[in-house]
């Protein structure tokens, strides 16, 4: 393994290792027994670290990359160089999206070992590749209309397909060792508490030691971005806006400030309550704008894109960008800032 760069500030945050990160095939020590190696993920996101904990005389990974070719050659890389007789002595997996998931089946059944996971995660994994199908349920075309999802842009959707999951994530163990909100699980010299939180999905599990100042933090707590908070048809009455910033709230008070951070995205840093606190306000300042724009006029969720995001939506994120528009609007109607009307299927806010 080798040492990074030297620490950069920015924002309040202080990147303890630089901004560039290992390339394919190698690792960065970024503390005592934790490792750093990087996975191809396509689009805007580019990568996701994974994290290599010394786990007595082998090691545990944290997180597995895509089902992908790209991401097979970077574990063959990794393998075969830094990580070369290394014995594996289990997989842990922060929540159930494919870039976190989708090689968890490979690594188990290549080494043998157990998968790691929150209980509800797991199952959200599984119903995801359960539910692998050409064409969505009803429900979720009636989700897209009821954002206002115009007929050309359903009828491109449908032409599409719908669920991807299968194509990006492999088989899942049909066994796993559940992990869940305050365990304490001991990885070689460590003892890491397991801390949950909602939003992003039901039970994120972040794991923090907090002998020692650091938090594996998955999608919980990103340098640079907020994850993506969208309102699903799986809880189409839930209110993920309110869980994320439950969890942020609840991070905030158990995290220390210097905390470093390792991300499942961007670089590890420190700085975690001037994070918490900057996503926090980055949320509640989108919530006054819209509320302030449904003052001028009744909104559908596809109307708040402008508001929201500052940019143009095009349809390989647009239903990313409408459950999360409709995630803020549910937020402001729980919280009487807004108040809703269906018209022929379609949800229009109002102040």
């Amino acid at each position: 393994m080798s040492d990074a760069a030297r620490p950069e500030p920015d924002a309040g945050l202080i990147y303890t290792h630089g901004r560039t990160g290992p390339g394919q095939g190698a690792v960065i020590t970024v503390a005592p027994g934790i490792g750093w190696a990087r996975l191809p993920v396509p689009g805007a996101l580019r990568h996701i670290n994974i994290w290599l904990l010394d786990d007595g005389d082998g090691i545990a990974i944290v997180d597995t990359g895509l089902a992908i070719d790209g991401c097979r050659a970077a574990w063959e890389a990794l393998f075969s160089g830094p990580l070369a007789g290394r014995r594996v002595t289990r997989v842990i997996v922060t929540h159930f999206h494919p870039d976190h998931v989708g090689l968890a089946g490979w690594l188990c059944a290549r080494f043998d070992v157990p998968l790691w996971m929150n209980r509800t995660e797991y199952l959200m994994a599984r119903l995801a590749l359960a539910d692998d199908r050409d064409s969505a349920p009803d429900a979720v075309w009636m989700d897209h209309r009821a954002a206002g999802w115009s007929d050309a842009q359903l009828a491109a959707e449908r032409a599409g397909g719908w669920s991807s999951f299968a194509a990006l994530a492999g088989p899942l163990p049909v066994g796993h060792v559940p992990i869940a909100e305050g365990q304490a699980v001991a990885i070689g010299d460590r003892l890491w508490r397991v801390m949950t939180g909602g939003g992003h999905t039901p039970e994120h599990c972040s794991l923090v030691d907090m002998a020692n100042g650091v938090m594996l933090s998955g999608d919980q707590l990103l340098p640079r971005i907020s994850s993506n908070i969208s309102l699903g048809t799986i809880e189409p009455e839930g209110d993920p806006l309110a869980d994320w910033f439950a969890a942020l709230a609840r991070f905030r008070r158990d995290l220390s400030p210097d905390m470093l951070v390792l991300p499942a995205h961007g670089d590890p840093f420190t700085g975690a309550h001037v994070r918490l606190d900057a996503i926090a306000a980055e949320h509640r300042a989108r919530l006054d704008a819209l509320e302030a724009a449904l003052a001028e006029r009744p909104l559908r969720a596809v109307d708040c894109f402008d508001t929201l995001f500052g940019r143009r939506i095009d349809a390989a994120v647009l239903a990313l960008a409408s459950g999360e528009a409709l995630a803020h609007l549910r937020y402001l109607e729980r919280a009487g800032r807004a108040r809703r009307a269906v018209r022929d299927g379609v949800w229009w806010f109002s102040r």
